[in-house]
């Protein structure tokens, strides 16, 4: 990835963005220094404009950010950093500095299935998703029946709390699933979009 840190005088503006929400967190700078101990260190750096050093977010504060990924933009002049939050980002407390709630949302499930593909492709031993996989797609697609029934029972005589719980179960399991087939939840969610006629 070829960043042009010279282009704006060696710093390059550095959105963050929530790894898992995709909100976006906050916006720093980043000298070409900061970047490469943002990837040493695998928590996000800046270059800070008022004191003229590099200053790693959460040093004082505790309020990490982690460092998930980098991509640079069009014209290699800006960076969109992906993080996981450790605490409100916001020197005043917020979540964010737009002052916005940053929580899991519907997003987390693209997340999600980034994780359990991570899963497919290398297969550590211990793991429950692993060992769906390695059991094979009649056994996942059971488990995703199952789940289903327990939704079901869950929604007629159950409680409300047992009613997520189980369906966070069988969204889980659909989306082991799909991921054995090569599809995405994405593809759900364009299936669904061609449905919906406003």
């Amino acid at each position: 990835m070829k960043i042009d840190f010279e282009k704006m005088g060696g710093l390059v503006p550095a959105i963050i963005q929530d790894a898992q929400t995709s909100k976006v967190l906050m916006l720093g700078y980043m000298n070409e220094e900061a970047y490469n101990k943002t990837l040493e260190t695998k928590l996000v750096t800046f270059f800070s404009r008022s004191r003229q050093c590099l200053w790693t977010k959460g040093e004082t504060s505790g309020n990490f950010l982690k460092f998930v990924s980098a991509a640079v933009d069009c014209d290699n002049d800006a960076l969109l950093i992906k993080a996981n939050p450790v605490g409100p980002v916001c020197h005043t407390g917020a979540d964010t500095c737009w002052n916005e709630k940053n929580e899991t949302n519907i997003q987390f499930l693209t997340y999600l299935q980034d994780f359990i593909e991570t899963r497919y492709k290398e297969m550590p031993e211990g793991s429950y998703t692993t060992s769906l996989f390695k059991k094979g797609v009649n056994r996942m697609a059971q488990k995703v029946g199952e789940e289903a029934v327990e939704t079901v029972i869950e929604a007629t005589n159950g409680t409300n709390d047992g009613l997520i719980y189980e369906a966070s179960d069988m969204i889980y399991h659909l989306i082991v699933l799909l991921t054995s087939k090569g599809l995405r939840i994405d593809d759900l969610a364009k299936e669904l979009k061609t449905r919906h006629k406003c």
